[in-house]
């Protein structure tokens, strides 16, 4: 079988063009080669997380590679059979498990049995999703479509130490189901967290003030979590908001030089903009739900912006699987579908 070649400096020209690429290789059986890796990015080539993600691909379908060192801006991925089995991966860096777990999880849904992933890294990334953005966003809606997918954090590691560990579980399943999201539904409850490591109570606890005055939510809207000062340093600020059909997680992240009212106000603008479009799922989630409703094989959901990142993400799925996405403007939302191509 002749392999895929790809342009990784295409659309949005980061991470996620190798991500969807490893993921979709394993799962389709087709191999490909890739040019220009990360080649939009200040450092390009790949990094610690990146090359870890390559790495746990290659284990996960016992794949031929190429070029998987820090610093490649080209690989060629053969996968071989998926396997499933207990796996342990070491970032070595604040890189996120999140990534990490997500280019891999959905190929370890066509094993034969249940398997397990321990990964360490970063936990809490300015960008990449946090767990608790898996656990609460993405999680449900997979189960919707049928996977079992479990995720815990066994530790916290806050860029730039890291140092924290997650654990995913993860059960066959044959086939997802396709997904209409076109509506959020009714609005069931909203709250705002700070998890906190090595840092200051009394800072963290201004952004909770910020945010509670703005959203008018107080009591056990407004939560604290302090990990033990060895899990730091590190201050994320969490929004989420639960409706019926779906739940969106923002964060902001603590940064030298930058009031705890700035954070929390970060935080607030994302949750805003959610609240006041008429979309099921948010810009992030929007990217991430993408491929699993590609591999059910049709699907719809609303999306209160598109991203370039989505828009990428699209054009690299289409180049493995048999479906066409596309997008659609609307009244204060977008709509993305995934349709078969023939």
């Amino acid at each position: 079988m002749s392999a895929i070649e790809i342009d990784g400096s295409q659309g949005e020209g980061g991470g996620q063009v190798l991500r969807t690429s490893l993921t979709l290789s394993m799962i389709s059986g087709q191999p490909f080669r890739m040019a220009n890796i990360r080649a939009r990015r200040a450092k390009p080539g790949l990094m610690r997380q990146h090359l870890v993600a390559v790495q746990a691909a290659a284990r996960v379908s016992d794949a031929a590679v190429t070029g998987a060192e820090v610093g490649s801006q080209a690989l060629t991925f053969v996968p071989g059979p998926i396997k499933s089995g207990d796996y342990e991966f070491a970032i070595g860096t604040a890189g996120s498990c999140t990534l990490v777990l997500q280019t891999i999880l959905p190929a370890l849904l066509h094993g034969d049995a249940a398997s397990t992933v321990r990964i360490t890294g970063g936990t809490h990334n300015p960008m990449a999703p946090p767990v608790q953005f898996l656990q609460r966003a993405y999680c449900p809606l997979m189960r919707a479509m049928g996977a079992e997918i479990d995720i815990d954090m066994l530790r916290a590691g806050f860029y730039p130490a890291g140092g924290g560990v997650v654990r995913a579980t993860v059960k066959p399943c044959g086939k997802l189901r396709p997904l209409e999201l076109i509506s959020r539904g009714k609005y069931v409850s909203g709250y705002a967290e700070r998890i906190v490591a090595g840092v200051s109570p009394s800072v963290a606890r201004r952004e909770l003030e910020c945010i509670g005055a703005a959203m008018r939510w107080d009591g056990p809207q407004l939560r604290e979590c302090v990990l033990p000062a060895e899990q730091g340093p590190g201050n994320a600020v969490l929004i989420t908001l639960e409706y019926e059909h779906a739940t969106e997680v923002v964060v902001a992240f603590s940064e030298k030089k930058v009031g705890a009212e700035d954070v929390a106000k970060a935080a607030l603008r994302e949750a805003r903009r959610y609240v006041a479009s008429n979309a099921a799922v948010g810009e992030h989630l929007a990217d991430q739900i993408m491929l699993p409703l590609a591999l059910a094989g049709a699907g719809r959901y609303s999306v209160a912006k598109v991203s370039q990142h989505a828009r990428t993400n699209a054009d690299i799925i289409a180049r493995f699987l048999p479906v066409r996405i596309s997008f659609e403007d609307g009244d204060n939302c977008a709509m993305c579908s995934v349709a078969p191509s023939t």
